[in-house]
Order: C-alpha cells, then structure tokens, then sequence
C-alpha cells in the first residue's frame, strides 16, 4: 500500500505522509474547470486477481452468512445472472459452480490510494471517491496533454494496463461527472448549460443518497435524475429530506461542491495479494509490472526517479525473500525496471510460492525530463551504457560488475583502483596518464628468461623505448626500483617489460599491449 498511513508493511512500523504545500496541488485559477470521474465497477474483485486465476464464475462479496451480499461479479458470474446487491444465496442459486471470494477492503483502500498517486501524472488535482473511484480536474491539464480526446485516450490506456476496468465521466462539476460515470454515459459533456439534460437519464440507483431517501422517491414513481429534478422545489423542500436538493444542486453546479484534493506521499509504498500461491515467475513479473506502472504514474507526478528498488516477496511459512535493485542513475522507466527485476529473479531460488508482492522505494530523487528532438523525431541513438550496466549487476550480482579509475600513484599495479561504474576519476596527477602503458597488466609479473642478460620470451625481444624508471613507495612497505622497457617481438607482438634494479636483476613481463 502507499504509506500515507497505516501499517508499515516492511517493518511494522507506522508511517505519516507530509503532505506538499496546497498552492502546488491547487488548479490553475483562469482554467475552466472540467471533472474526469473514473468508476471501477469491478474494483473488488480486480484488486483481488480473483477472476484472473479463477477458472469458474467468481464474485466477491461483503458480510457473512445469510446477511453476505455480491459486491462485483466476474464476466462469466454476470453472465449466469449474478449481479451487485445480489445476496450471496441467490447468486449460488443462479452459478451452482461459483466461487465467493471475501472482500478485503483495506486492500481495496490501499489501491484506491495507489490509483490516486497514479493518476497525478495526469492533472494536479485528485480527489478520493471511496470506495471504488477517482475524481481528476482535468480542465488545466488540456492544453498540455494535445486537448481532451488526447488526455481521455491517454488516461484510458494507462489504466488498462494496470488492469482495471473503469468508466468515465466528464463534466463541469465534480459529481455530474460521477453520476455520468456511474450511469456509463461517457459522452463528456464540456458545456454548463448541457449538462441538465445529460443528466436527466441518470438511473435513481446511481445516487448515493440514503437508502430511505431512495425509497421515498421510487414510492412516488420517480426513477431517474431528471425526475427528481421536475419535482417542485419547495414541495421536496417540506416534504423530503433536505440533502436531496443539495445534492441536485451540487450535481449541477447550482451549489459549490468542495473536493479534498489527496496528497501523495514523501516516499511510495504498496503490496499487492496474488491470485493464489504463485511460483511461477511469469506471473510475478505480471503483478510487478502492474505495481511499477503506479509507481511510474507517482514519479512523474513527484518529477522524480529512483535509484534503489525493493521488492517484498512474502511466503506462507518461510520468511520473506527481499530483493534489491540498484541502478547507475535515476529511473522511472517501468521497462527497464521489469527487465531488472526478471534478471534478478532469474538467479533467485524461492523458498516457497509467494502469497504476495510488495514495493517500496526509501528515496525518490530528481529527475530531469529527456531532451525532445527538435521536429519530434526519434532519430538514432547510442546503446546506453547505464543500462547495460544495471541489466549485468541484476543478472551477476553488484560485485561482479565494478568501473576502473586511476589513482594517483606512480606504481603501476596500484595506479588504479575499482569503482561504481558511473565514478569520475578523481585526484589522479597528470603523470599518471603518461603514455605507453598498457591496458593489461600480469598480476603477478612473470620472470623473463635471460640469455647473456638479455630477456627473452619465445624468442629474443628488442627493446624498443625507455627505459622509464619508477621508484615509489618506500612509506608503505612496498617500495619498488624498476626500469620499464617497451620490447617488440619478432612476431609483432608488443610487451611492457621491466628490469629490477635490486639484488639478481631480474627481468619481468608485466603488461601486454593490444
């Protein structure tokens, strides 16, 4: 879950979110405003996996016993009959074969409040419609998204891809665009003076009125949002309860209608329940992409990448096996952070299936958008080192891949120096960069065999340059006196060869040039 509140999945321990300053989440003050309403009618039940990993009808239902009612119903549950409001008995009745699934509303919370950071990517003010939708004002989001076609089918696909089934709605004011949502009339309606008669067709069950107000209405056969509107204002005054006109009002802009925008957390947070016990990694990776596409959705609201991943992969009975990404730079790439984590997963043995996946990043760190072509062409570009880097670390381990630096330090099998591969090199004197040292160094050198004090390698070598003297050391007990010699072969071949300046004098191969 998004730790704004609650239970610290990872240690147990309650977190607080810090909200950002108000006038950051505020809409533009000469912006017309414009409600996106994204329903999710299936909420319960896609939170779940459920139908995913079912093979029969499945529904999810709320209660216990006889009092237990369907709270979303699967494509082929539907398909037999089974609808929302069913009680659970009467469902079985119509599906002999279906499967009830407990709702679990603290997940769906926690997801909600994940879909709420996501959808920041798209506007900069969110509202929370519990349980089961989202409010987004869209109206000064338009000219940056190519107008409200583009932002609709943008929003559309990133939300199929988390897996979520929803409906929209678009109006003027925040819940005519809820109702139309909720009735599935997704005609956006952009125009004030239009929305009366949009509305009208909105079923009575769409309100989210008191169920005795409801009856009230439908007593005196009133079934839809226009009815209620052709009813004598001062008789609905006197006689009903007086939240009614309020909330017709509200719907259509007649009344102010306050949101409380959500503000995302410092860091981000979320687990997600699998279908089951799972251990295949195919799945996994499904599950996980689905959380990255939320976390991506929150980085690019925070303008923010991350460098440090961690996955939570919790078991049944064995304890939980913590997986760590480490990147070169920041990222917000959900591609590439997939890539990383299947490379990781490949060298990993679980203890047994996992019951559930969770993610959480400490630190969330400033990242600047890519430069644009100038005529928005892709053109050809390098392979990037970084990410050959991070795909080799996930695959071998951190230590397995290491960058080189030099030192500054004059012997030569000291004068460099492992280190993060995006290290610069630092503090290393110009000596250093001396010419003609080779890239390959023997590690230890090897002694030459001498023929009248000459060295020889299969074969006489001929001293080409130097000799380069060396003598450093002698603070750390490992001092060294050495003559370095380039020396050709009759081969072609070119070595880095030196002569000891103490005791026998003995000749050595210590570096091999390309």
């Amino acid at each position: 879950m998004i730790a704004l509140k609650g239970t610290d999945l990872f240690s147990g321990a309650k977190g607080t979110g810090v909200p950002f300053a108000p006038e950051n989440r505020s809409v533009p003050f000469n912006a017309p405003r414009l409600w996106l309403a994204l329903f999710l009618p299936r909420f319960p039940l896609e939170v779940l996996g459920a139908e995913r990993a079912a093979t029969l009808p499945v529904a999810v239902i709320s209660g216990t016993g006889a009092g237990s009612v369907v709270v979303a119903a699967g494509a082929r549950a539907e398909s037999a009959g089974v609808h929302v409001h069913m009680s659970a008995s009467a469902a079985c009745t119509l599906a002999p074969d279906l499967t009830l699934v407990p709702r679990d509303e603290a997940a769906e919370a926690a997801a909600l409040e994940g879909l709420a950071a996501w959808a920041g990517q798209f506007t900069s003010f969110v509202s929370l419609v519990p349980p089961d939708g989202l409010l987004l004002e869209i109206g000064g989001s338009l000219a940056l998204f190519g107008g409200l076609d583009t932002l609709l089918a943008r929003v559309r696909h990133a939300i199929d891809a988390l897996g979520y089934s929803a409906r929209f709605g678009v109006a003027p004011t925040p819940l005519g665009a809820w109702l139309l949502a909720r009735a599935a009339l997704e005609e956006p309606v952009t125009a004030m003076h239009r929305l009366p008669a949009c509305l009208a067709a909105v079923p009575l069950v769409c309100l989210d009125l008191p169920a005795r107000i409801l009856e009230s209405l439908r007593s005196v056969g009133i079934e839809r949002f226009g009815d209620c509107c052709r009813l004598p204002r001062d008789g609905v005054a006197r006689r009903t309860d007086p939240r009614l006109l309020a909330y017709l009002d509200r719907a259509l802009g007649k009344r102010a209608d306050p949101r409380l925008p959500y503000t995302p957390p410092p860091t981000f947070q979320r687990r997600l329940s699998l279908p089951g016990e799972v251990r295949d990694t195919g799945i996994l990776l499904i599950a996980a992409q689905r959380l990255l596409l939320e976390l991506v959705g929150y980085l690019q609201t925070r303008a923010g990448g991350v460098q440090a991943l961690e996955w939570h992969l919790a078991h049944r009975r064995s304890p939980a096996t913590r997986l760590t990404i480490e990147l070169v730079t920041p990222s917000r790439d959900a591609g590439h952070l997939l890539l990383l984590l299947r490379e990781r997963l490949a060298r990993v043995e679980l203890a047994e299936a996992v019951v559930y996946l969770g993610i959480r990043v400490r630190s969330i760190l400033p990242l600047a958008p890519a430069s644009q072509d100038l005529y928005g062409e892709e053109g050809l570009v390098g392979g990037d080192w970084r990410a050959l880097v991070e795909r080799l670390r996930s695959r071998l381990g951190r230590t397995a891949v290491q960058g080189l630096t030099v030192s500054a330090e004059h012997r030569p099998e000291k004068a460099w120096r492992c280190c993060t591969p995006d290290q610069e090199a630092a503090g290393a004197s110009p000596s250093v960069h001396t010419p003609g040292r080779p890239l390959w160094l023997l590690d230890p050198p090897e002694v030459l065999r001498t023929v009248a004090g000459e060295p020889f390698l299969e074969g006489r070598l001929h001293l080409a340059r130097g000799p380069e003297r060396i003598e450093s050391g002698w603070w750390d007990g490992h001092d060294i006196a050495r003559d370095y010699f380039e020396a050709q072969h009759a081969s072609g071949a070119c070595y880095w060869i030196y002569r000891e300046l103490r005791e026998q004098r003995a000749w050595y191969l210590h570096g091999v040039f390309a």
